[in-house]
């Protein structure tokens, strides 16, 4: 009777650790970054014609609303831009690097209990694999609650150190009066990103759902208590539109491998010395330049 019993608890134990490798699923998110505060310094800026802020605008649209899929299981995750067709020309190499800076392009893949991701980006015609460790937010639990999708969700917050990499993180700088009319009439080339400075930290607002206890969320966010259907800094909002549990079709969950291994840090200054290089150059992302 004990050889049996021992037997059961054996069969008991493969078959739920069978269950948890078996569990999958998968969220759909929409990514939306305002594009009020861009607008606005455009039209501020007096070298931009009405025709060049809407050829700006409309090369820039697409990176401001985007689609995402997070498959996930109990441990990992895989967070990645749904694929579509682009117009002929709207993703030559300087736009495709703008959407790589405003959180497209690449694979991201989150372990929880190894508390580790890694990205692969291409940046300037090259291949970076970005590991770190998953950043370990102070969250905040808020009692708060609202409804996303028919399941109840909770507020938390937290102050998050910026990605100097992740061009949304940008701000505009704050008006001190006269001085931009201070700009030396023969300067020949104005910068746009001059108008914008990088915080040292943003506050992050994200509701997460108790009944799907999953440690995760889109991007590298997590360390909640349920999956977290809806994250916002302020300008970009992540909100999921779509979650199913137990999918039929497993999809593939692993790390990338491709691309020169390198630190969130060392990436950050790879992408920041480029961007000083193209603002000497008279030029930005996106090969946009303005100049007379």
């Amino acid at each position: 009777m004990k050889k049996i019993f021992v037997a059961f608890l054996l069969t008991l134990g493969l078959s739920q650790l069978h269950a948890q490798k078996e569990f999958q699923g998968m969220a759909m998110y929409e990514s939306k970054t305002s594009t009020a505060d861009m607008k606005t310094q455009l039209a501020k800026n007096k070298e931009i014609t009405p025709e060049m802020q809407k050829m700006i605008e409309e090369r820039m649209k697409g990176m401001f609303e985007k689609t995402f899929v997070l498959n996930f299981d109990r441990s990992s995750s895989i967070y990645k831009e749904e694929e579509k067709l682009d117009a002929p020309g709207s993703q030559g190499g300087g736009m495709r690097m703008m959407s790589s800076m405003m959180g497209g392009g690449g694979t991201t893949y989150k372990n929880v209990k190894e508390k580790v991701y890694l990205v692969d980006k291409e940046f300037m015609g090259k291949e970076f694999l970005v590991k770190d460790s998953l950043p370990q937010l102070e969250w905040k639990m808020e009692s708060e609650t609202k409804q996303i999708g028919g399941y109840t969700c909770y507020k938390a917050t937290a102050l998050k150190p910026v990605n100097k990499s992740d061009f949304r993180n940008f701000r505009p700088k704050e008006d001190k009066g006269d001085k931009k009319e201070e700009k030396k009439e023969t300067e020949k080339t104005t910068n746009f990103m001059d108008d914008f400075e990088l915080p040292k930290e943003i506050l992050i607002t994200a509701w997460y759902a108790p009944e799907i206890p999953i440690n995760q969320g889109p991007e590298n966010y997590w360390g909640l208590p349920g999956l977290i259907l809806e994250v916002s800094d302020g300008k970009t909002v992540i909100l999921c539109s779509k979650v199913v549990m137990n999918t039929k079709e497993k999809a593939e969950i692993k790390a990338p491998k491709n691309g020169t291994v390198v630190s969130q840090k060392e990436y950050d200054e790879i992408v920041m010395k480029k961007m000083e290089e193209l603002q000497q150059m008279g030029g930005r992302p996106g090969g946009i330049r303005i100049g007379r």
